[in-house]
């Protein structure tokens, strides 16, 4: 090849390589002047959500609640006992009866009891006896000493005769009181209207006093007894309403009728006592109740589910949908429904705003929102 080809070769291949560059710079320059061609990377986000995702802000009725939690137990109750000794003759009632107030339901063998009465008796009618004779003497002697047929001096040996006598038919009348009390006390009635809760005694057992027989509970009303905390004792009042949700028996209503003045130790909390009507006895004594003491009420307000709602740490916001899009907007919140898990919207969202539920992550304002099934 001569040197005057490989000259001309070179050339037509540095024009061709020019050629190239500079149709390349042109494409680039063509392609940032025009808007609709932006590559994959600067595209509109799209995120995905599934109906349940999404919850619409609505007009609640909300509550500001105090959670409680303990045992009921009723709030008449007794623990029948013994008065006198003896042994037991009949037991009348059984776990789970009713008994009525003023009803007999154990009864103590009172024989011993009747002869008792029967002395004090007799006891009694001696010295009514010695008190009339006594009486008898003194009243004939009152007119002797008026007419100064007897000295003053033996006319008070009648009175004073006249008084042992009047205290000595006064102690026979306490003593056949006893003896009376004490055989009724053989015969024991239920103190109240109610359900036996638990026989202790058998037919044949010696008793003495102070012995528990049978114990009595009323279940008409209960009682709820729960600690809450110092710091909310300020917001609790005699009269507050109280929901209260016991397992297997479902919801009752209760109120606020007692707090305790003192702190408990150890716990530092204040004891409240909350009353709950029990008229068809679903309740039992001792089950576990929880609830929530209601301490205000807002009507008529907006309402998200709680979880809707983030906290950056210096405001709350949420997520709304708005025209495809996902928008983030800030809010204002009021009283939290704990009972609903609703939390009041003050400021920030309108009624039927659609937002986002729950947490999913993290979320880009501006993102387009596509709804996809489950």
């Amino acid at each position: 090849m001569t040197r005057r080809k490989k000259i001309l070769i070179a050339a037509i291949a540095t024009i061709a390589v020019v050629a190239v560059l500079s149709a390349a710079a042109a494409v680039r320059k063509a392609s940032n002047g025009k808007p609709g061609a932006a590559p994959a990377a600067a595209m509109q986000d799209l995120v995905e959500f599934l109906p349940s995702d999404l919850v619409e802000a609505t007009t609640q009725d909300l509550r500001v609640s105090l959670p409680l939690s303990g045992g009921l137990r009723a709030l008449n109750q007794a623990s029948v006992k013994a008065k006198v000794a003896g042994e037991v003759q009949q037991v009348l009632v059984r776990e789970g009866e009713a008994v009525r107030a003023g009803q007999v339901i154990v009864r103590i063998d009172a024989t011993e009891y009747q002869a008792k009465v029967a002395q004090a008796r007799g006891q009694m009618l001696a010295a009514r006896g010695q008190y009339e004779n006594s009486k008898q003497t003194f009243e004939r002697n009152r007119e002797l000493v008026a007419k100064g047929f007897i000295s003053k001096t033996a006319f008070d040996n009648f009175q004073s005769n006249l008084d042992v006598a009047h205290a000595n038919l006064d102690a026979a009348q306490g003593g056949l009181e006893v003896a009376q009390k004490a055989l009724a006390d053989t015969i024991v009635k239920s103190p109240l209207d109610g359900l036996v809760a638990a026989r202790a005694v058998q037919p044949g057992e010696k008793v003495s006093p102070d012995t528990r027989l049978i114990d009595v509970v009323d279940l008409r009303a209960l009682e709820l007894e729960a600690p809450i905390p110092m710091a909310d004792v300020a917001r609790v009042a005699i009269g507050q309403a109280v929901q209260l949700d016991v397992e297997g028996s479902g919801r009752f209503e209760g109120k606020l009728v007692r707090i305790n003045p003192a702190v408990s130790q150890g716990t530092r909390s204040i004891m409240i006592y909350v009353r709950v009507d029990n008229p068809e006895a679903r309740l039992r004594a001792g089950m576990f109740a929880q609830g929530l003491l209601v301490l205000g009420h807002h009507a008529g307000v907006v309402a998200v589910p709680a979880t809707a709602v983030r906290d950056d740490g210096e405001r709350a916001f949420v997520y709304s949908v708005e025209n495809g899009v996902l928008a983030e907007r800030q809010v204002k919140l009021g009283i939290r429904d704990d009972a609903s898990g609703l939390v009041e919207i003050t400021s920030g969202l309108a009624t039927g705003a659609k937002v986002v539920r729950n947490n999913l992550g993290t979320l880009r304002a501006g993102s387009r929102v596509k709804l996809v099934k489950a």
